[in-house]
């Protein structure tokens, strides 16, 4: 089963596009294990029908917290 979640980092920003092809994004400042990361280390993440996770780094982003998210 191909997963239909796309996550990308661009422009100091993380995106996520979900299945039915919505985007969102925020900045990378507000997730600083995220930027402190290396590209290397913040492309290497699995992704569970929960969220986002990279074992490296020791993050975790769940989609119902980055779609409600705000600053």
């Amino acid at each position: 089963m191909e997963n239909k979640i796309k996550v990308w980092f661009e422009d100091n920003r993380i995106y996520i596009k979900n299945a039915l092809g919505e985007k969102r994004s925020h900045p990378l400042s507000w997730f600083p294990k995220l930027l402190n990361a290396s590209d290397e280390e913040r492309n290497n993440f699995s992704i569970s029908p929960f969220g986002i996770h990279w074992e490296k780094i020791d993050e975790d982003l769940s989609f119902d917290g980055f779609n409600s998210f705000s600053k």
